[in-house]
């Protein structure tokens, strides 16, 4: 899926937070880029121009962003649909026109246009395709889901991969890999101005599948509260230069999981069937909506499921509101066989859960397997009842 980069051109404050939330919370992943971002970022690839103030600067503003971004779709968005100004700003440059505030579904098909126009370029390469790991408590089982995720796309595809550890003092993806890192993501975000093709390769360890690693920060304050901004224009980066990017994200929201979920083009909510679990992630799945990241791009991965299961799948989904994507069987024996000898279930021999991961990733990759998600089932108040009265 094309992942496109945004502009938003205004002085107010309002129109700058419900415009952001339109481009993030639509099925094609857009990342919203400050104006004042430092030289050799990524070019917008839309550009959201309020002109309902100052006319005529607002149409010299509109010819300045079209000589700067020849290839990049340009909105305007005015107070009124008056056919004189629409016509100006098509001459302008403009691709499209809207009167404040914007249709949902007209803005999105708009910025569907966009995508599909980026990607039938001439030799416009695809971005990457980013995919989140995010646990709806600690212990649920995102990092093994996510490093083996990882090492099959890297194995099966032979495209490259990467895999970034986003968990600040207790990241463990190196550990399953059986790899020691010489630098960790704050090298990374730390260096954002000289992050090229030359730069990444000393960064990243390489595990034998073909897996690259960024490892997680060894500090318990950092990625912090103000590295949310690094965050997302390192996976821009990253996206330039790889062919899937998995990030695992533990299991707390913070500004550097948000600029994850904002880039992601798929979302893994990973449940165990279990109510603490089932709690958290139907209140994870509210936040995700607040925050205005896509429900569609939501998947929900029940993890070590066995029968008799603690709570059926049928009523987990009830109660989410979301069909459960794909089920990982319990093996506490296997799974901790890898994790001591730092060899991925993948490359470990025949077994179930091996044989779930190997088609979890196929899904993936073949995007024609992996149907649209269903729209979210209306939650049932039984469904949820049930689960509370087991409190």
């Amino acid at each position: 899926m094309a992942h496109l980069v945004g502009l938003i051109v205004s002085e107010d404050e309002e129109f700058r937070k419900h415009i952001g939330r339109m481009l993030r919370s639509g099925p094609v992943p857009v990342s919203v880029i400050d104006s004042g971002l430092r030289e050799g970022a990524a070019p917008p690839e839309v550009v959201i121009v309020d002109i309902r103030g100052d006319m005529s600067s607002a149409m010299a503003g509109i010819e300045r962003l079209r000589g700067a971004s020849p290839a990049a779709g340009i909105f305007v968005i005015a107070l009124t649909g008056d056919p004189d100004l629409i016509l100006q700003s098509m001459r302008a440059g403009a691709n499209e026109f809207f009167v404040w505030p914007p249709a949902e579904e007209v803005f999105q098909g708009a910025i569907r246009r966009t995508a599909a126009r980026r990607e039938s370029t001439a030799g416009s390469r695809s971005t990457a395709t980013t995919l989140v790991f995010f646990g709806a408590k600690g212990g649920a089982g995102t990092t093994t889901v996510a490093v083996n995720c990882g090492v099959e796309l890297a194995r099966l595809s032979k495209k490259p991969t990467i895999i970034v550890d986003l968990k600040s003092g207790l990241g463990e993806v190196s550990l399953f890999l059986g790899v020691r890192p010489r630098y960790t993501l704050l090298d990374g975000i730390d260096n954002l101005h000289r992050l090229d093709r030359e730069f990444l390769k000393e960064l990243v360890a390489k595990h034998k599948s073909g897996l690259e690693i960024l490892a997680g920060s060894d500090q318990f304050d950092r990625p912090g509260a103000a590295d949310g901004g690094a965050i997302e224009e390192l996976l821009r980066l990253l996206a330039r230069q790889y062919e899937y990017i998995v990030v695992d994200a533990g299991s707390q929201i913070n500004s550097c999981t948000v600029a994850a979920l904002y880039a992601a083009d798929t979302m893994f909510l990973i449940a165990n069937p279990d109510v603490p679990s089932v709690r958290n992630a139907q209140r994870l799945l509210d936040r995700v909506r607040q925050l205005g990241a896509c429900g569609e791009r939501v998947r929900i991965l029940l993890n070590r499921a066995a029968e008799p299961y603690p709570i059926p799948p049928k009523q987990i989904e009830n109660a989410l509101g979301h069909p459960i994507h794909h089920t990982f069987p319990s093996d506490y024996k296997t799974v901790s066989t890898a994790l001591n000898s730092g060899v991925p279930l993948a490359l470990t021999g025949n077994s179930d859960i091996a044989a779930q991961f190997d088609a979890f990733t196929r899904q993936i990759l073949d995007r024609s397997a992996d149907a649209p998600a269903l729209p979210a089932a209306k939650r049932t108040l039984l469904g949820l009842e049930k689960l509370a009265s087991i409190w």
